[in-house]
């Protein structure tokens, strides 16, 4: 199925949260104000990987690197997708 990307904060977290993810980075990333950006989905296994983070800081970090959210709305089966991916906001252009 046809992804997009964007780098609207709304619609990145209207997407994240009807799947009921949240906004995450990788443990072993964190830095000083930074950390690289995952969403965690109920049911997969991000438990021992993954540090929840609020909206706030994932957004800083966001805008600050420069990022911009490649997301897919539905598989190509037509079922919801939770595909995602953290690109370069000039990766797409």
């Amino acid at each position: 199925m046809k992804s997009a990307t964007t780098t609207n904060h709304s619609t990145i977290k209207q997407w994240v949260e009807a799947r009921e993810g949240k906004p995450s980075i990788i443990k072993t990333s964190e830095k000083k104000n930074s950390g690289i950006l995952r969403i965690d989905f109920p049911g997969y296994s991000g438990d021992d990987s993954l540090e929840a983070i609020s909206w706030d800081r994932f957004f800083d970090i966001f805008d600050r690197e420069e990022l911009q959210f490649l997301y897919q709305e539905k598989t190509a089966e037509g079922a919801v997708s939770n595909f995602n991916k953290f690109i370069d906001k000039d990766e797409n252009s």
